[in-house]
């Protein structure tokens, strides 16, 4: 009997030792398929030197639609097509203006106005400014807040080193700020952009004026960094200091724009469905490589790998191009809404949306049984130097999607320098490494070639 359970052992062990084996050498086979024959830099080349910024409505979110949807087609995929969603139009205008008035002197300093904000009047907005840390403490204010510019300057936790976790902690001033602070009477208001270093580059980003009649609205912006300490500090000599700014924003009615997909179809389970994806608008500041022409490249650089080797898919792996994440995610709700409408069966989705930085990890939304499962894949990707597999959000474009059964994640990249450039006029292609980029790309193929190989336990 313990001869029988003796070879029984070591014939699973073999046999686990040769999966690990063939895993090991399609790791080998991906990354290095990504490294020496990869398109993803020269596809966010164009997308970002070529194409520029692409805000959900423009003229150049219309352009990249056509140019990743074309680019798709040259891949050799089972099938490619756009999904119509639509989504927000909003116009910046005219480059903001604004300066810090104290007693006889004007001294300049850089905003740009939050996504979905109003415009000032043609002539601007000058007013008293009264500084806050937290919408708890403006509710404290009352009164006092009434015609007056309310200046949000909470920063980012320096001391946190999940750079993301700083981001949320401060993040609502510039969501609802402006939405809070007119139910007191403000006539505008102005954030601390979402940074953590000093720098003249103003943040831009959604806000929302929630539930406000039209009538209630105010304009908002973000002021840089550099420029939210030296308003800060002038305040401090002078309470009575007014503050000027200019912007010509504007919110149009919602246009027709498309999610971008492309199809490998599953040899096995062609009904069970694996998608990757990213989203292909930006803010228009600049043109977007970081957040998130990045992930849509390495979206599309991870089926490419799959036709390079020559893998064929148990399941349909599907990568898709999201719309509008920026400022109304409308194309990750449409694309669950035709999901359920066809009755589809996602079992699991991949999105990257931390910019293109060196891969550290995957973030997971799952139960345990499948996160204790697939942690025990983790010692492929530690000669990669990926090591952190943690719970947390897949990403914002996957989030609504649902199924019977679906674990999602979110590559999680190395995140220091991330807010240095995200929603700024800095993000542009010569801050991305091209090596990080592609680094990236691989370590998506390799995790859902293991979610194909293995599937879900459900």
């Amino acid at each position: 009997m313990k001869k029988t359970f003796l070879l029984a052992a070591l014939f699973f062990s073999g046999v686990t030792l040769t999966a690990q084996s063939k895993d090991e050498q399609m790791f080998k086979e991906i990354y290095k398929s990504s490294l020496t024959n990869s398109k993803c830099y020269s596809w966010l080349d164009h997308l970002s030197n070529n194409i520029g910024s692409r805000l959900s409505g423009s003229e150049n979110a219309q352009k990249a639609v056509l140019y990743t949807k074309a680019q798709l087609e040259t891949l050799g995929l089972d099938k490619v097509y756009l999904q119509e969603v639509m989504v927000p139009k909003w116009v910046r205008g005219e480059k903001e203006t604004a300066y810090i008035m104290d007693n006889k002197a004007k001294t300049s300093v850089p905003i740009c106005a939050l996504g979905g904000s109003i415009a000032t009047s043609k002539n601007g907005l000058a007013a008293e400014v009264i500084e806050v840390q937290t919408i708890a403490e403006l509710n404290t204010l009352g009164d006092k807040i009434k015609g007056k510019i309310v200046f949000f300057n909470r920063p980012m936790e320096q001391e946190l080193i999940e750079t993301f976790k700083s981001y949320g902690g401060c993040v609502d001033q510039r969501y609802a700020g402006a939405k809070e602070a007119a139910k007191f009477g403000a006539v505008g208001t102005i954030v601390r952009s979402m940074n953590l270093r000093l720098d003249d580059f103003p943040h831009t980003g959604n806000q929302s004026y929630g539930d406000l009649p039209e009538s209630k609205y105010i304009p908002t912006a973000a002021i840089s960094t550099n420029g939210a300490e030296l308003l800060s500090k002038s305040l401090k000599s002078n309470s009575k200091l007014k503050f000027y700014f200019k912007q010509s924003c504007k919110q149009m009615e919602d246009v027709l724009s498309y999610n971008v997909i492309g199809e490998l179809k599953g040899s096995e389970h062609p009904e069970k469905i694996i998608v990757v994806g990213g989203h292909l608008d930006s803010w228009d500041l600049a043109d977007g490589s970081h957040d998130d022409g990045a992930g849509v490249v390495q979206s599309m650089e991870a089926v490419n790998i799959f036709k390079n080797l020559g893998y064929k898919p148990k399941n349909t792996i599907r990568v898709v191009l999201f719309m509008n994440e920026e400022n109304g995610g409308k194309g990750g709700k449409k694309y669950e809404e035709v999901a359920q409408l066809n009755k589809e069966n996602h079992i699991f989705a991949l999105e990257s949306d931390s910019g293109g930085f060196t891969p550290r990890g995957f973030n997971f939304e799952s139960d345990d049984a499948n996160f204790k499962r697939i942690e025990g894949w983790k010692n492929l990707f530690e000669p990669y130097l990926i090591h952190s597999f943690t719970k947390g959000h897949g990403g914002s474009d996957i989030d609504a999607l649902t199924s019977k059964k679906i674990v999602k994640a979110g590559l999680k990249p190395d995140s220091q320098r991330y807010f240095d450039y995200h929603h700024a006029a800095n993000d542009t292609f010569d801050a991305i490494n091209k090596r990080e980029l592609e680094l990236g790309a691989a370590t998506m193929a390799s995790l859902l070639y293991l979610i194909d190989q293995n599937g879900i336990i459900e």
